[in-house]
């Protein structure tokens, strides 16, 4: 645990405080003072009846709305307890997700989790603080889940009912799940929704090792598979390819962002990449 604290204080600190920062803006702003115009002040800002009363120009200064609540849905079923490069998928979802929570302590937002299986398993209100923090990255890394199956549907539902407010919401999963569209879009249209997907090579490829038999590691069902045939192969790649095209044009379709991350590689890169591109498209409007 403590480990984990010090590289993700130490990533955070690094690289990721200020993008966040730059990309996740207050709700609001906030009146803080009058002051005199100085050279470069916008003309919109100008206080008229100030500047009238005192014979020369005096601008409104205002200080961003900072305190935001961000939430971290991460996915806890059967296919996240799956990897077969550096982790498991559920380990480098965990340690995303424990980056996005003290970058948000950070920056003095409040941040919760949900973890989720076929029902929500454990729900941590969005609160501030390291040590919430802390408790929000024990949770992470310790909790044990009880069911095996996705639920997006039933979590998206229950999150809507849960967060009054618009809030900032990272859902962390590989998606195996039917009808994913209607949830997510009913979610999106309430909150600031990203996508992170979890992957694992071994999902999109099947290695030659002959007649093997494999476990739906949701459902149980098992069936077995001659991976040594050229065609089985093909047509796995083929259809995992698809699986993976349709996701990525669902969310595009619902202006969701998506972070994809996997388990042959950090989460560095693929969070910068997701930050800066949000930033310049911040910058454009």
């Amino acid at each position: 645990m403590k480990l984990i604290e010090l590289r993700t204080r130490g990533l955070v600190n690094s690289l990721f405080t200020g993008e966040y920062r730059s990309v996740f803006k207050g709700q609001g702003m906030e009146f803080a003072e009058v002051r005199e115009y100085q050279p470069g002040d916008e003309v919109r800002s100008i206080d008229w009846n100030v500047t009238a009363r005192m014979r020369r120009p005096y601008v409104k200064r205002y200080i961003e709305e900072r305190e935001l609540t961000v939430m971290l849905a991460v996915d806890l079923s059967g296919s996240e307890r799956f990897g077969t490069r550096k982790r498991f998928k559920s380990e480098i979802a965990s340690e995303l997700a424990a980056v996005l929570a003290m970058s948000a302590i950070r920056n003095n937002d409040r941040v919760g989790t949900l973890l989720f299986t076929d029902h929500v398993e454990h729900v941590v209100p969005p609160r501030k603080g390291r040590r919430h923090a802390l408790r929000l990255i024990r949770d992470l890394l310790v909790f044990e889940p009880e069911g095996s199956g996705t639920d997006i549907a039933g979590t998206t539902d229950y999150l809507i009912k849960m967060l009054p407010h618009k809030s900032i919401i990272f859902f962390v999963s590989d998606f195996f799940s039917d009808e994913i569209e209607r949830p997510l879009k009913l979610l999106a249209q309430r909150h600031d929704l990203v996508a992170v997907s979890v992957e694992d090579p071994s999902e999109q490829q099947l290695p030659d090792l002959g007649v093997v038999r494999l476990v739906d590691p949701e459902s149980g069902r098992t069936i077995s598979v001659d991976t040594s045939d050229p065609k089985v192969r093909s047509q796995f790649e083929q259809g995992t390819a698809a699986d993976r095209e349709q996701r990525r044009h669902l969310l595009r379709r619902l202006a969701i962002d998506e972070i994809p991350i996997s388990t042959d590689s950090g989460i560095i890169e693929p969070l910068l990449r997701f930050f800066r591109s949000r930033e310049t498209r911040v910058h454009r409007r």
